[in-house]
């Protein structure tokens, strides 16, 4: 499987460097000298780095064999990649990447199956996508399928074992079946 750490932009002077959209949280890691990507189109790649450097504010790439700013178009566009196997585990046990919670099963305190994560909200707030498979506890209404967006904090998500596969959720009434709400 394959992350997205960047998007190639437009060529910046006329020795092949290009600026690079960041979609990554770790760009130093990612872009270091010498770090092979894989691109999409594949065509394209992969392009290991040969330099990098802020600039203004933008990251500036350089790769091996793009040495002009006639190469450095034609990769414009270009989305760059890294394989999941190359990324380290984050060092806090608390933090994880996407990829490792999409999948897991969720299921509340008291062992009650809720779902599934499909997706991972970052806007302001980190939030689990979570497409029920089950009657929410308490619930007499079977709605499988539907989506449930739980707030990804400790005291709602107190525990999460990816080798395990799952999430254990403590919701606060309402959560998962706002006809309980309080």
């Amino acid at each position: 499987m394959e992350l997205v750490v960047g998007r190639v932009g437009r060529p910046h002077g006329l020795r092949g460097e290009v600026t690079v959209e960041v979609r990554t949280d770790d760009p130093d890691q990612r872009f270091a000298a010498g770090s092979v990507l894989a691109t999409e189109p594949a065509s394209r790649g992969p392009l290991t780095i040969s330099s990098a450097r802020w600039h203004r504010g933008l990251l500036l790439v350089s790769f091996t064999g793009c040495t002009d700013r006639a190469a450095a178009e034609t990769l414009r566009g270009t989305m760059l990649a890294v394989d999941v196997e190359q990324l380290r585990r984050p060092a806090d046990p608390d933090e994880f990447y996407d990829h490792q919670l999409i999948g897991l099963r969720v299921e509340t305190v008291s062992g009650d199956v809720i779902g599934r994560v499909t997706d991972v909200l970052h806007h302001g707030q980190d939030v689990l996508v979570v497409e029920a498979v089950d009657v929410p506890p308490g619930s007499d209404k079977q709605r499988p399928g539907r989506e449930l967006l739980i707030p990804f904090v400790t005291p709602i998500v107190p525990h999460v074992d990816v080798d395990a596969g799952m999430i254990v959720i403590d919701p606060p009434p309402g959560l998962l079946d706002p006809e309980l709400a309080i």
